[in-house]
Parts: structure tokens; C-alpha cells; sequence
């Protein structure tokens, strides 16, 4: 049985069979990859921000600047864009810390459940092996 609380907690985990440790491992490797995809996203937004900063920065306050908001372009001046996009680019990096903890915690998470229910992941090498007819020697959940 899976918890439906947010928490996310092993300990809520209660497999009937293999088939539910694969389908739980697989579950936290897609979360772990979702947290890691966004943090990736976040970050070359940031990276935009910050080159879109350092090109107004040096520009006189009063001169005419455009900036996309929520699809439509709008017409201000530097002095009204430069703190509203600096404000986001802080924001961002919020973002991505708080995004950061999540992916240790999910990382710690998945590694404790890897260890608890000795899941090995099937490689090349494993994959090779077998074909060889040479036995591995541990056992556990294969993924």
C-alpha cells in the first residue's frame, strides 16, 4: 500500500510484492528526474535574466525598454524594468534552492529505499554477464 499524504514517507510503504518495489522505485526516479529537470529549466531562466540585467544596467534609466508580461509586450523605461527583473531573477534563485533540498531529501529518500529493498539496476555490464551465463552472487529487486 502507498500512502496518499504528500509526505512522501517509506515508512507509509507497504509492498504486497516485487511488481509494488519496482513501481515505487520507478515512482521516485520520476520525481527525483522531475525535480532535476525544473531545477535545469529555473536555471537557464536565470541565466537570462542575468544577461537581460547585465545589458540594461549600464543603459540610461529614462530610455525606452520592452518586456514581455504574460504574452503581450509592453513598453516602460529601464529605471521601471531593471528592478522588476532583478526582483525576478532573485526569485528564481529562491526557487532553485528550495528546489535543491527537495532533490537531496528525494535523493536520500530513494537511496534509503535502494538499500532497504536491495534493488539493483540492470546495467550493461549486468547485461553482458548474463548472456555469459555468470551469475551475480546477491540477490534482490532487479530494475
Amino acid at each position: 500500500r502507498v500512502s496518499t499524504q504528500s509526505t512522501g514517507l517509506m515508512s507509509d510503504f507497504q509492498p504486497q510484492n516485487e511488481n509494488d518495489v519496482i513501481q515505487r522505485f520507478q515512482q521516485l526516479k520520476a520525481e527525483y528526474n522531475s525535480i532535476a529537470t525544473k531545477i535545469g529549466e529555473l536555471e537557464s531562466e536565470k541565466n537570462e535574466h542575468e544577461l537581460v540585467i547585465g545589458v540594461i544596467k549600464n543603459v540610461e534609466p529614462g530610455r525606452k525598454c520592452f518586456r514581455m508580461v504574460g504574452g503581450v509586450l509592453v513598453e516602460r523605461t529601464v529605471n521601471e524594468v531593471l528592478p522588476a527583473v532583478s526582483a525576478n531573477s532573485e526569485n528564481i534563485s529562491k526557487a532553485i534552492e528550495s528546489l535543491n533540498k527537495q532533490l537531496e531529501q528525494k535523493e536520500k529518500e530513494l537511496n534509503a529505499f535502494v538499500t532497504q529493498y536491495k534493488i539493483r539496476v540492470r546495467d550493461d555490464k549486468e547485461t553482458t554477464e548474463k548472456k555469459d551465463n555468470k551469475p551475480s552472487g546477491s540477490t534482490g529487486v532487479l530494475v
